[in-house]
């Protein structure tokens, strides 16, 4: 193995979650932080949980309200158009 082209390897390094939770694990790097970890995962927890930073999920709940009230009802099935059509293919075979 080539010497002096590795990364210095953390044994100890320590990862911080924004819930609070910190732990150490082997990492080339010394000390992270992130925004989701075992302790605070819907996964992991049961808890559901939504991550919205931009306000990406109210969008998207108020594009379904408004589709659901411009939502069209549907037509019947009852076409008599359509069963004279089949019942001329009906007859043909």
């Amino acid at each position: 193995m080539k010497k002096d082209i590795h990364p210095k390897y953390y044994d100890q390094a320590v990862i911080t979650c924004a819930c609070g939770h910190v732990f150490p694990v082997g990492s080339t790097k010394e000390k992270m932080t992130v925004e989701v970890c075992s302790q605070c995962h819907p996964f992991f927890t049961g808890k559901e949980k939504i991550m919205d930073t931009a306000g990406r999920v109210e969008k998207f709940r108020a594009r379904q309200k408004k589709a659901v009230a411009h939502k069209k009802p549907a037509k019947s099935s009852a076409n008599p158009k359509a069963k004279v059509e089949a019942d001329k293919v009906e007859t043909k075979k």
